[in-house]
């Protein structure tokens, strides 16, 4: 074989290791699960979940279709909050009044508020609430499950169905318990809903009238639970007891549901300890670094992080920051251009980077002509 020949072979093998390795640099930070086991529970399905980066920290039955009761509101508060003014007064409709279940008592032609509704809807559990946002919402109870499905499938939710805006038993009325943490995410992400469901008690003045009417959470780990936020309760005899509940710590926002659960709360405590005591939010801390500039009108910039860098790291894990920037740079740039990165890992595993880029603009250095330097003699 030639020269020449071995230089190619040698330049491709080079040019396919290069590929290799920035391909495997590039490759994102996965967050490794506790080597303990999680609590036992009495679910008959269950998901502990991370909402930053969406990892299920443990997990018990976590695909397996089951009905969701009144859990179905999380949803029927999302797709509201996501079509409606919640200022809106609407008239309830006849055929939300008598819905099956728990009610707050809404009566056909009542004026309320779509803000009172969710009140009743998150905390009470309505199920008048629940019908006469669909039927306002989207005209009907059917066209409003459609919207719910509709949404299901936005959120990429594959084992979740939706029949009624309530959670009343339907065979075709059906979510995991995965599905159902991933929902309770993206509807915490929504600051009008995760404000309801964080809210011990609620009074609401019923129009017309000089009554009010007092909604109470359900969620006992509301007043019970350090850090709790929320979310849902829910019963049927079918499904038994279903709880979602979130709580944040330090950064940390944890989220957990079991389905058929007859010893719930207990079991949403043990779940949110470990998790609490097993992982932690990282957040990097802003750095600026200042850097000589040759040639240019200023003597130096300063780099600062052009972005942030948060994620969930296993408790005993431990950052450190390495910063590659150049050592000084020639003036001629604008300000905001990359010029750097702060590079993080934990435990010898990098979990991200954050560009370094200039914050001001340095001109060049325009060169001294002749007659400038023989003025200056």
């Amino acid at each position: 074989m030639s020269r020449f020949c071995r230089a190619i072979l040698l330049f491709c093998v080079l040019c396919l290791l290069f590929v290799t390795s920035t391909a495997a640099s590039a490759a994102p930070f996965v967050l490794p699960l506790s080597a303990e086991a999680p609590p036992d529970t009495s679910a008959k399905a269950m998901v502990l979940l991370e909402a930053a980066g969406g990892t299920v920290l443990a997990q018990k039955n976590a695909d397996e279709r089951l009905p969701m009761a009144s859990t179905t509101k999380i949803m029927t508060a999302l797709v509201v909050i996501e079509r409606m003014d919640i200022e809106q007064t609407i008239s309830v409709p006849a055929e939300a009044v008598g819905v099956e279940g728990s009610s707050v008592y809404l009566f056909a032609g009542e004026q309320i508020t779509v803000r009172t509704l969710l009140y009743a809807l998150l905390l009470s559990s309505a199920n008048d609430a629940a019908a006469a946002l669909a039927i306002a919402a989207c005209g009907s109870v059917e066209a409003f499950a459609d919207a719910m499905n509709q949404k299901a499938a936005e959120l990429l939710l594959a084992d979740t169905h939706f029949c009624n805006p309530h959670g009343l038993h339907d065979d075709a009325h059906y979510t995991t318990a995965r599905d159902l943490a991933r929902l309770a995410a993206a509807a915490l992400s929504n600051e009008v809903f995760a404000m309801i469901v964080s809210t011990p008690r609620y009074n609401a003045a019923q129009n017309g009238t000089d009554a009010t009417r007092l909604f109470l959470n359900h969620n006992k780990l509301l007043t019970r639970y350090e850090g709790a936020t929320g979310v849902k309760t829910g019963f049927t005899k079918k499904s038994g007891r279903c709880l979602v509940s979130a709580a944040e710590r330090d950064g940390l926002l944890l989220i957990a549901v079991t389905l058929g659960d007859p010893d719930d709360w207990r079991d949403h405590a043990a779940l949110l300890d470990f998790g609490f005591s097993k992982y932690r939010n990282f957040t990097a801390t802003p750095l600026t670094l200042t850097v000589p500039v040759v040639g240019g009108t200023k003597g130096e910039v300063d780099l600062v992080p052009s972005g942030t860098l948060s994620l969930t790291l296993p408790s005993d894990a431990v950052v450190e920051c390495r910063i590659q920037a150049p050592r000084f740079l020639f003036g001629g740039f604008d300000a905001n251009i990359p010029k750097g990165k702060l590079i993080y890992t934990a435990n010898g595993q990098k979990i991200g980077e954050i560009a370094l880029a200039s914050a001001d603009a340095v001109e060049a250095e325009r060169p001294r002509g002749i007659f400038s330097a023989l003025g200056d003699f």
